[in-house]
């Protein structure tokens, strides 16, 4: 004979089989522990959706919201450099300074081939510019030509030969020139947290 405290279990138990079962849900998705209390059920966390696919895109830092053109006329837009690590070199063709560090920079990008490099060229022509690239052989970065000083004052600039390291997140810091081969690695391998 099963007592009325029997019954009642068996009766619990029977209803929550019926409940578990009549929401289509399996075992493995809504399992009774078999230690626990007849009442009891463990209820599944929700799925959250699958993220997308595609990569978040970058916020633009202040910094980068700007247009520009580079020596070879080109349209260029500050936002493109969003998320990467940049060297940004301000020089002007006449500077002695800028001409002697030429070759730090075009070793400095080949080198670090994660980080762009950007010349910021102004306080002349654009022909004199031109003729700065192709003497010292920096053609392989890109070149803006910044005759009216927008990117300059931009990025806080005022004096050539400065570099900016910028950090994906925005953050920057600055050294004035010239920087040798040395120096101006150990800024790089500093801008990457090497």
């Amino acid at each position: 004979m099963i007592t009325a405290r029997a019954a009642a279990a068996l009766t619990s138990l029977a209803l929550l089989a019926c409940a578990c079962g009549s929401a289509g849900g399996d075992q493995a998705a809504n399992p009774v522990r078999s230690d626990a209390p007849p009442s009891a059920v463990v209820t599944p966390t929700p799925a959250t959706p699958a993220a997308s696919a595609a990569p978040a895109t970058p916020a633009v830092p202040a910094a980068l919201a700007f247009s520009a053109a580079t020596l070879n006329g080109d349209p260029f837009q500050g936002a493109s450099l969003a998320g990467k690590p940049v060297v940004f070199w301000f020089w002007a063709p006449w500077c002695p300074k800028c001409h002697s560090e030429a070759p730090a920079v075009k070793a400095a990008a080949a080198t670090f081939g994660e980080v762009a490099f950007v010349g910021v060229a102004g306080l002349d022509t654009a022909a004199a510019m031109k003729e700065f690239v192709q003497r010292t052989g920096t053609g392989d970065i890109v070149h803006l030509a910044d005759a009216n000083g927008a990117v300059w004052t931009k990025l806080g600039v005022s004096e050539q030969s400065t570099f900016v390291f910028m950090k994906p997140d925005g953050t920057t810091t600055r050294a004035s020139g010239p920087l040798d081969q040395d120096a101006l690695d150990g800024h790089v391998r500093q801008l990457l947290g090497r």
